[in-house]
C-alpha cells in the first residue's frame, strides 16, 4: 500500500513563479550555479545552491551556506515571494516539453514507505551528496527540491486528473529552456479522496530521479524521531515531498559515455579487441543515434560506428545484466578500457542524452578520445530492477523535463 497525502505547501506568488522556480540544483557546478542567481537574482538556485551568496573562498559545505539558505527562505515568505498556502492540498503539475505533456501529482509519501520498500529505489547514494541535503533539510525545517517518484498508471488517477486540469491553473509559465509548467490545486475533498485511495491500492511507487533528496529526508525524519521520541508519526518530518506521475506519461533519454583513452591501445588495436564481441559498421561521419535495445553509436577520430553485440556473448536474463549500460560496460569499458568502476574513475564521463551526439563529438575532438550513443533504458526496465530489489549501474536513465525546485516546499 503505497500512503500519500495532501500538505500545506510554500509555494511562490504568482508573478514571480517564473523567476522563482530553478532547475535542480546537482545540475549546475558551483560556477554555473552564481552566474545563474546572477541572471535571476530570485532563482530559488540562491537557497538550493546558496554558497552563490557567498564569498568563493568559501566551502561549499561549511555551515553558514545553509544558515545562509535559511536566512534567505525566511526572507522570501516575510517580504511576499512565497507564502503558505491556508489548506492541506494535492497540486496537479504539467510539465511540456517539445509538444509533449506529463502531468504528476504533487503530495507527500511516508518515510515508512521507503523504509519498509514500498517505494522503491534503483541506484546507490553517496554519503557525500547526503550529508549535504541533510544539512540542507534539517536547517531550513523544509524539503525544498520534490523527489521524481513514477507509478503503473491507473484509469481512476488519469481521469481524475484530466477532470481538475478543466479548471483554472495556479501557474501557467514558459521557463527559460522552452518548457511550459502549469500547476493546478486539488483542494476538493472528493477528488483529493478518490487520489488517495487509489495509491492506497498500489504495491509501491519507484523513485525515477531523486535519490539523494530522498535518502536525506529520510533521515532527518528519522533524526527528528529521536530527538522526540513521543513523535505519533503524523508529524511533518515522517512524509517527504514527491510529484508522482504515471510510467506512461515518462520520456527517459539516453545517458551517454565518454572514455579518455584508449587504454594503451592504438586504434586499430582497439578497434579489433571490440570487434570480438560487437559487430562493427563503420557510419561515417554522420552522428549514430542507436534507435532500438542493443545497439550502441561509437565514435572515435571523426567517424561514427554501430556497435551490435554478438549473438554468442553470455548475456543473463537477469534484469541488471541484461541493460544497455550493462553489456557496454561487461563487454567493452571494463575489459577493453579497463573502467573498473564507473562510479569512481575518472576516466570516464557521463553526457544526458538532452545535451545532443554534438556534444559527444566535442569532447573527443577536446579532453576525450572515444565517445558511445546509448538507446535509453525504458521505464519498465527501471521497475524490472527495482522490483528485484536489485540496483542500476550508475548514470543508466536522465529523466526530460526536469521538475523545478521552489514551486513546492514541504515544511517539516
Amino acid at each position: 500500500m503505497a500512503f500519500i497525502r495532501p500538505f500545506k505547501c510554500i509555494r511562490p506568488a504568482e508573478d514571480v513563479v517564473s523567476r522563482i522556480a530553478a532547475l535542480p540544483y546537482d545540475v549546475y557546478n558551483r560556477a554555473e550555479a552564481k552566474n545563474e542567481t546572477i541572471r535571476e537574482p530570485l532563482s530559488f538556485l540562491t537557497i538550493d545552491r546558496a554558497e552563490t551568496q557567498l564569498g568563493d573562498e568559501v566551502d561549499t559545505y561549511d555551515d553558514i551556506v545553509y544558515d545562509k539558505a535559511k536566512e534567505l527562505l525566511d526572507e522570501m515568505i516575510n517580504n511576499g515571494n512565497m507564502f503558505l498556502d491556508e489548506d492541506e492540498c494535492y497540486y496537479i503539475y504539467e510539465l511540456t516539453m517539445d509538444g509533449r505533456a506529463q502531468s504528476g501529482l504533487v503530495a507527500c509519501s511516508s518515510i515508512d514507505d521507503y523504509l519498509d520498500g514500498t517505494i522503491k529505489k534503483h541506484e546507490k547514494t553517496r554519503e557525500e551528496k547526503e550529508q549535504d541535503r541533510i544539512k540542507h533539510v534539517d536547517t531550513l525545517n523544509a524539503q525544498t527540491g520534490p523527489i521524481f517518484l513514477a507509478y503503473r498508471g491507473q484509469k481512476v488517477i488519469d481521469e481524475t486528473v484530466a477532470e481538475i486540469q478543466k479548471g483554472q491553473p495556479i501557474y501557467d509559465f514558459l521557463s527559460t529552456d522552452d518548457v511550459r509548467h502549469k500547476v493546478w490545486k486539488v483542494d476538493n475533498i472528493e477528488q483529493i479522496n478518490i487520489i488517495s485511495d487509489a495509491f492506497e491500492k498500489m504495491d509501491n511507487t519507484y523513485i525515477a530521479d531523486g535519490h539523494h533528496r530522498t535518502a536525506s529526508a529520510v533521515n532527518v525524519g528519522l533524526k527528528r524521531r529521536r530527538e522526540n521520541p513521543g513523535y505519533t508519526g503524523d508529524e511533518e518530518f515522517n512524509f517527504l515531498l514527491s510529484v508522482l506521475f504515471p510510467h506512461d506519461q515518462l520520456m527517459i533519454m539516453p545517458y551517454n559515455r565518454t572514455v579518455k583513452d584508449l587504454n594503451g591501445l592504438t586504434e586499430n588495436e582497439f578497434l579489433d579487441n571490440v570487434r570480438e564481441n560487437f559487430d562493427v559498421e563503420v557510419i561515417g561521419k554522420k552522428p549514430y543515434q542507436p534507435t532500438k535495445k542493443n545497439e550502441y553509436g561509437m565514435y572515435l577520430d571523426k567517424d561514427w560506428y554501430r556497435l551490435v553485440p554478438k549473438k554468442h556473448l553470455a548475456i543473463e536474463k537477469d534484469p541488471v545484466s541484461s541493460l544497455d549500460v550493462s553489456i557496454l560496460q561487461d563487454y567493452l569499458l571494463q575489459p577493453i578500457l579497463g573502467i573498473e568502476d564507473p562510479r569512481t574513475d575518472n576516466r570516464i564521463d557521463f553526457i544526458g542524452g538532452i545535451r545532443g551526439l554534438g556534444e559527444l563529438e566535442r569532447r573527443v575532438e577536446t579532453d576525450m578520445k572515444v565517445a558511445f550513443s546509448m538507446y535509453s533504458t525504458s521505464i519498465e526496465e527501471l521497475f524490472d530492477v527495482a522490483d528485484a530489489d536489485k540496483l542500476m549501474p550508475p548514470k543508466s536513465t536522465w529523466f526530460e523535463p526536469k521538475l523545478r525546485s521552489g514551486l513546492f516546499i514541504h515544511g517539516i
